[in-house]
């Protein structure tokens, strides 16, 4: 029998920049066996500047503009940490990361971009929005836009900085606002100085032929509330300044004893740091002093095929390439009316068709790093047993988390199975979200929960599943106690295990420590996959809440919104947006200690969302309480893009069985949305039913201490069934 591979090495890429988006690509084409890959950045999502000022120019929509790192790092078969980056210890050989605890590294290479900010410039970061970084940018710019559109503003747009990038944006706010636009661009020195003198004066006569204007040999000194106040003492009144002349890095790299120029990490022509061979540089982070060119993105995406052969030899102790950056490279610059400039070689050329080409340019760019060809999964042998067949034709992966569950009917037909409690001091056991146990004159509950990883990344697997395991503590009322962790890891070293290990602690014990209770403890074992579980208890000072209780009358307030289960479907196979995964994984990390703390001392009644889905948990608490409901299907929430996931086809492996479990007793109009109330949920939020006239102010609660809470519906009196309209 094979077994798999141990993993032995940490590669960490530091920033979602173009090079690295391109060696993910890559990566995942021919993986290294027993590395690790690790991928840090803020957003799952990252803007390519190519097609910024198509943007601005309302050539391309907003969603057109972004790397997919979520997607890319699924190919590419790595743990995507969305966090920012704040310090390298090298000593330690730790990635500091905002937000959680440090991630250790073998090789790591920084691709994190720059920032076009001007902290000099008094007004500068209350009143103009840098071009970089390019997300927040491109953000900020629609919004402004569409204002203008619906006549709420005016098109006044100041530009500082009359280099490649203020000229070209500012030819495309002209397109963009039409003749709302007033724009001005701002230059101390000579405009567009990089260029060559053709190509100069084209530009510049684009910009008069647009109706606006370059301001010439005065500086700004000052950025105000609605105006960039100049040297000379011009005052150019804006409703919308940007940013474009400075090319700043980020701070914290000063704190890592690495060479820098300029605060830019100062690399050779391996691509490695001149510092530290562990830790790599590319993109327009990186000085090559070997070789010193201006920012451009050619050079980022050119880097790509000799920073990954450099990344696998220094895993491997292979030989490193150098890189050799070209001379010069052809420019092509938006000019607006269709057009664009091209300048190489001091030679400059205009028309509509440089436009096309620089699409063509940009698209397959984008195509390559969108169309992430699918490996093909391993051939099943000639001969199996009965029904292998049948069970593998539908081709889908087996979900993590509560989507790699069992169906509820084969769950209760194993629990019926079991004997009642003999103890006096058990005051109830399986059926409700945790068991019972009498303690003093008040009550007890344990629970216990593990789940398939659906993530490679064991922090934020650890607290997921904590999150989820305190769920049934936080259900019943009680106050968390302690918890107790189960741990499986994949095949790897013991230096990665300490390294794993420590990661799933720290974040099982930040979530305790968030909750009142303590983590006592756990057991360990290494298997197939990761695979993580937690047993909790808590304490009530009187009864435990359970499902049973509600009333008719009662009102239904739901603490979060749904849809992990089709989003994580999605999301393995890598088909769900960046941003739905980053929501989803947002929503899964969010414990409820304040939300339980509100509803306990109002709630009738209460249980979690969980692997059941809304509706199963739903019929679980009219089935204690012998009660109906109806429920509003408009106003149960959803995570950001999980509907158009399930219009489109996704689901989790849970929901046929879930589905099935609702099929008589809950009546609905057919859909994708109605199938979002079987969806599983791992870590979902709190059900509850409360008395009517309580409904709105414990809602405004929930709201207020930052839940996406909802009132979704209301207890009816007969027979245990759902009704949706």
């Amino acid at each position: 029998m094979q077994h798999p591979l141990p993993l032995t090495r940490d590669l960490v890429l530091i920033g979602g920049g173009h090079t690295h988006a391109l060696v993910l690509r890559m990566w995942g084409m021919n993986p290294l066996p027993g590395a690790r890959l690790t991928l840090i950045s803020p957003t799952a999502t990252a803007a390519y500047s190519g097609m910024l000022p198509g943007h601005v120019a309302g050539v391309y929509p907003r969603a057109a503009l972004e790397l997919d790192l979520a997607k890319l790092a699924r190919h590419a078969g790595a743990r995507l940490i969305l966090g920012r980056a704040s310090g390298i210890d090298r000593a330690a050989r730790m990635v500091q990361v905002e937000g959680r605890g440090a991630v250790a590294y073998d090789v790591a290479s920084i691709d994190i971009g720059i920032s076009s900010e001007m902290p000099m410039l008094a007004g500068f970061a209350e009143h103009a929005v840098p071009v970089k970084p390019l997300d927040d940018f491109a953000d900020r710019w629609q919004a402004f836009a569409q204002s203008v559109a619906a006549g709420q503003n005016r098109g006044r747009v100041a530009v500082i900085g009359g280099g490649v990038a203020g000229v070209e944006l500012a030819l495309a706010a002209c397109e963009r606002l039409g003749a709302a636009a007033d724009v001005s661009v701002i230059e101390a020195g000579v405009p567009l100085s990089l260029l060559g003198r053709g190509a100069r004066h084209r530009l510049c006569a684009q910009i008069e032929a647009a109706g606006a204007r370059i301001l010439r040999g005065s500086g700004a000194v000052r950025v105000g509330p609605g105006a960039v106040h100049l040297a000379d003492g011009r005052v150019v009144e804006a409703d919308f300044i940007i940013g474009s002349a400075a090319t700043r890095p980020q701070g914290w790299l000063a704190d890592t004893g690495l060479a820098l120029e300029k605060g830019f990490v100062h690399i050779g022509p391996t691509l490695q740091t001149l510092t530290d061979p562990l830790i790599f540089a590319a993109g327009d982070i990186a000085h090559m002093g070997f070789a010193p060119r201006p920012k451009a993105g050619v050079y980022a995406v050119r880097q790509a095929p000799v920073l990954l052969a450099n990344l696998r030899a220094a895993l491997t102790g292979g030989k490193m390439l150098p890189y050799t950056p070209q001379r010069d490279y052809l420019k092509l610059i938006f000019a607006g009316g269709g057009t664009a400039v091209a300048d190489k070689w001091q030679l400059p050329l205009h028309g509509r068709w440089l436009w096309r080409w620089k699409q063509r340019i940009d698209l397959r760019f984008m195509a390559k790093v969108h169309d992430l060809p699918a490996m093909p999964a391993p051939p099943v042998p000639a001969h199996v047993a009965d029904g292998v067949r049948v069970a593998l034709a539908g081709g889908k992966p087996l979900c993590g988390g509560c989507g790699g569950k069992m169906g509820g009917q084969v769950l209760r037909a194993a629990l019926a199975t079991l004997p009642a409690p003999q103890r006096a001091d058990v005051l109830a056991g399986a059926g409700d979200d945790a068991a019972v146990l009498r303690c003093g004159t008040g009550a007890q509950v344990i629970t216990t929960d593990h789940m398939r990883a659906f993530t490679p990344d064991p922090w934020l697997a650890a607290r997921i599943a904590a999150v989820h395991a305190l769920g049934d503590v936080w259900a019943m009322g009680a106050a968390p106690q302690a918890m107790l962790a189960q741990v499986t890891l994949p095949p790897m070293s013991e230096e990665l295990q300490a390294r794993s290990l420590t990661e799933i602690l720290a974040a099982a014990a930040g979530v305790c420590a968030e909750a009142g209770a303590d983590l006592a403890g756990g057991h360990t074992a290494t298997g197939a996959e990761l695979t993580l579980g937690f047993t909790a208890t808590g304490l009530c000072n009187g009864a435990a809440l359970g499902q049973a209780g509600a009333l008719a009358g009662d009102v239904l307030i739901l603490t979060k919104p749904i849809g992990t289960g089709v989003v994580l479907a999605a999301e393995m196979i890598g088909q769900a947006p960046g941003r739905a995964v980053a929501a989803a994984l947002d929503s899964m990390c969010r414990a409820q200690t304040a939300e339980a703390a509100i509803l306990a001392p109002v709630a009738h009644a209460m249980t979690d969302v969980t692997g059941f889905g809304l509706a199963g948990h739903l019929l679980g608490m009219l089935d204690a309480s012998g009660l109906g409901a109806r429920l509003e299907l408009a106003a149960v929430p959803l995570l950001p893009g999980a509907l158009a996931l399930a219009e489109a086809g996704h689901a989790s492996s849970l929901l046929p069985a879930n589905l099935a479990a609702l099929s008589e007793r809950m009546t609905a109009p057919p859909g994708p949305h109605t199938a979002l109330l079987a969806d599983p949920q791992t870590a979902g939020g709190l059900l509850a039913s409360v008395p009517a006239e309580a409904a709105t102010r414990t809602l405004q609660a929930l709201l207020d201490c930052g839940a996406e809470a909802a009132i979704i519906g209301t207890l009816t009196a007969g027979s245990p069934h759902l009704t949706v309209v």
